[in-house]
């Protein structure tokens, strides 16, 4: 039992620091997608929705194969992120992603950034829709990455186009 205890805790760790709400952020029941994609995702507190809004738009630059699209995603990513209390460092992985020199190296912080941003997903206030946990066996030389997305179908991030159906869905994250 004791070890169980020990694992929650260590994964509520890793969970963009154990972000909590800032008192002083404006918290929006109703949060609105303020960005051109499109998710059938809606989250109960605004700065997450954008988080999470900023992700996918970065998910998708990448499943595209379009290295110059997701410089700016990441970089968007990143100031939602540095603004939101315990994912300060979550935020330097994005920047790591804006500034690097090809989409290997994208992809590569890319894994370490889902694993930051799904940790805070599985925590988070989800008040419609589904996030569907995605994983490649394949991606990084065969130690797999995962990544979220806000439909089942497979449209793998690690590979685009070479492997686009590539991986599973691991979990899926419903409303409470």
């Amino acid at each position: 039992m004791n070890k169980y205890i020990g694992i929650v805790l260590l994964f509520a760790l890793f969970s963009c620091n154990n972000a909590t709400e800032d008192t002083n952020q404006t918290s929006d029941s109703t949060a609105v997608n303020t960005d051109s994609t499109t998710t059938n995702v809606a989250l109960n507190e605004a700065p997450v929705q954008e988080i999470y809004n900023h992700y996918i738009i970065l998910k998708d630059a990448l499943v595209a194969s379009n290295f110059e699209e997701a410089r700016p995603a990441a970089a968007q990513l990143s100031k939602k992120l540095a603004a939101y209390a315990g994912c300060e460092n979550t935020a330097l992985i994005a920047d790591k992603i804006e500034s690097a020199k090809n989409l290997v190296d994208q992809r590569k912080e890319f894994t370490f950034l889902s694993s930051d941003i799904i940790a805070l997903f599985k925590h988070a206030d989800l008040k419609a829709g589904t996030i569907y946990v995605q994983r490649c066996p394949m991606a990084n030389n065969g130690d797999g990455g995962e990544w979220l997305a806000s439909e089942k179908q497979i449209q793998n991030p690690y590979y685009g186009d070479e492997m686009m159906e590539c991986g599973a869905v691991l979990e899926e994250i419903h409303t409470k």
